[in-house]
């Protein structure tokens, strides 16, 4: 099996045969998980949900987000409020054109339903899996989506598996445009079943700093910023003018390094 961010040779990683017992029911047709790992870039994919019938991947992430919604607590969720804050102040330094942004795969509305009630904001939701009927948000069909000057995708790079659905996102963004990625990027995927980020039966694809740094270099990003409170990186195919000074006087602004920029790709996390 061929890496689907540089095209190298893969082998198998690890193989998973025990989850929380919450989540029996959704798996109880797969015996084990089988990871493969890219020799190069060290991206991680489950060949297990690669493998998985189209129903069979549609009714997983049924029976998941449906137990997440009825059972909060127990889950990692990302936090949607300092994003919400993160992108209001981007917004009005002018770095963030919200006006023109969508939430790509956005679930239930959670971070769009902060941004509309508390900083007037008003992204819409696409979800391919999910939609709800709330006043508050605005869901956009497949066959309305265009391109966007901002798109937000938290918790989704996760749940991808194929070259085709990482494409698909970037196809969305304009040429000057900018992604917001909420996902674990690390430098090295630790060998370990019981690592927290292969515990949801919905995670299939694992980055690392190397593949991450890859992919946007294929897609076109040339710089971005993290920010650590909100566990979020945006990514700038056009960097905005002026845009590290812009972050140096937010930092000095705040009195400490909120945000933290970089040509290419922010390589943050070294390891858990």
């Amino acid at each position: 099996m061929k890496c689907l961010i540089c095209n190298n040779r893969t082998y198998l990683f690890l193989i998973k045969k025990h989850f929380k017992d919450e989540y029996n029911d959704m798996i109880n047709q797969f015996k084990e998980f089988h990871y493969y790992k890219c020799i190069d870039c060290g991206f991680t994919v489950s060949k297990t949900h690669i493998e998985m019938s189209t129903e069979q991947w549609i009714k997983l992430n049924h029976d998941f987000h449906h137990y997440i919604e009825n059972n909060p607590a127990p889950i990692n969720q990302p936090p949607y409020l300092e994003q919400a804050m993160v992108i209001n102040i981007l917004s009005k330094c002018g770095i963030l054109n919200v006006k023109d942004s969508i939430d790509y795969a956005g679930g239930y509305g959670t971070l769009s339903r902060i941004l509309k009630e508390f900083h007037n904001i008003q992204v819409p939701v696409f979800d391919p899996y999910i939609n709800v009927n709330n006043s508050e948000i605005i869901y956009l069909e497949k066959c309305n989506l265009k391109t966007y000057s901002v798109l937000i995708n938290s918790a989704l790079f996760e749940h991808l598996f194929t070259r085709e659905s990482f494409n698909e996102i970037n196809s969305l963004i304009e040429n000057n445009g900018c992604m917001i990625l909420h996902t674990v990027v690390c430098e090295n995927i630790p060998k370990d079943e019981n690592w927290f980020y292969f515990e949801p039966p919905v995670h299939c694809a694992f980055h690392t700093n190397k593949s991450m740094d890859l992919l946007m270099a294929q897609w076109g990003f040339i710089s971005s910023i993290y920010i650590p409170v909100a566990k979020i990186w945006v990514l700038f195919k056009y960097e905005p003018h002026n845009l590290k000074n812009i972050i140096i006087n937010l930092n000095q602004q705040f009195q400490k390094e909120i945000f933290i920029y970089k040509k290419g790709f922010v390589d943050f996390w070294k390891g858990f």
